[in-house]
């Protein structure tokens, strides 16, 4: 009797802890029943073998990440494996007629731009409020169509996009345009300084020689004046002489 209550107790137990297992098993997704099984495996079969294996994981967000183009074009919609359907099937859900920008890095010259989302359109960003990631103003907006050059999949390309701002963000939009125009200005103005300062130079320079040139035919002048005069006294001499011989013979 005994051995039957203690056989029937352990198949009670077996078929609980089966249920148990089933029940854990089905609280599981696909990738947490793979690893437990895999666990399950080695800690039954490898003989202390680690049962903390790491295998290579692609998410749907990775597949995104390496798919995905700002403007897909035909040969991208040739090729038809999964994650390029899944890639078209996200860009599908995009709303492509207004940006979203990312001015974080806009002293570096670095704005990024990406399309919005259906939860974006139905709450006016980046159309009736400011299109800045940060920025939620509604006042004082405008329209700009900028052109936006992005390196893609080992390319540098350029896509016309249109993106509507604040005025503070469109400061922030032309903000390395206006500090180029400005260093452009400086450095004209610097050119101009230069050749102002070096033109005064040699206009003084020229005066300096002239006045030199105007000295010296001075001095020639006064040296041919005093030797003219020294020229007229011997004449008169010799005049002189002359008649003071006629007149006492």
């Amino acid at each position: 009797m005994a051995s039957f209550r203690s056989l029937k107790s352990a198949i009670f137990d077996r078929e609980e802890k089966k249920q148990q297992y089933q029940a854990h098993i089905r609280g599981l997704n696909a990738y947490d029943r793979h690893k437990k099984f895999l666990n399950d495996y080695v800690g039954f079969y490898g003989k202390e073998k680690s049962t903390d294996v790491k295998l290579p994981i692609k998410t749907d967000h990775d597949t995104l990440r390496e798919g995905y183009r700002f403007i897909r074009s035909e040969e991208d919609d040739m090729n038809h494996s999964w994650e390029q359907k899944l890639v078209k099937r996200y860009y599908d859900k995009l709303f492509k007629e207004y940006c979203i920008a990312d001015m974080s890095q806009y002293k570096c010259g670095k704005i990024g731009l990406r399309w919005r989302t259906e939860k974006e359109v139905i709450s006016g960003k980046g159309q009736f409020i400011c299109g800045n990631k940060h920025c939620n103003e509604k006042d004082g907006l405008a329209s700009y169509e900028v052109n936006f050059s992005y390196f893609e999949d080992g390319e540098n390309k350029q896509a016309l996009v249109k993106l509507v701002t604040c005025e503070r963000c469109a400061e922030k939009l032309h903000y390395k345009k206006r500090k180029e125009k400005e260093k452009e200005k400086e450095f004209d103005r610097k050119q101009k300084k230069d050749y102002k300062r070096k033109r005064d130079q040699s206009k003084d320079k020229d005066d300096t020689d002239e006045e030199r040139e105007g000295s010296r035919e001075k001095r020639k002048g006064k040296r041919a004046s005093s030797s003219a005069i020294n020229h007229e006294r011997d004449d008169d001499d010799e005049d002189f002489d002359k008649y003071l011989e006629g007149m006492f013979p």
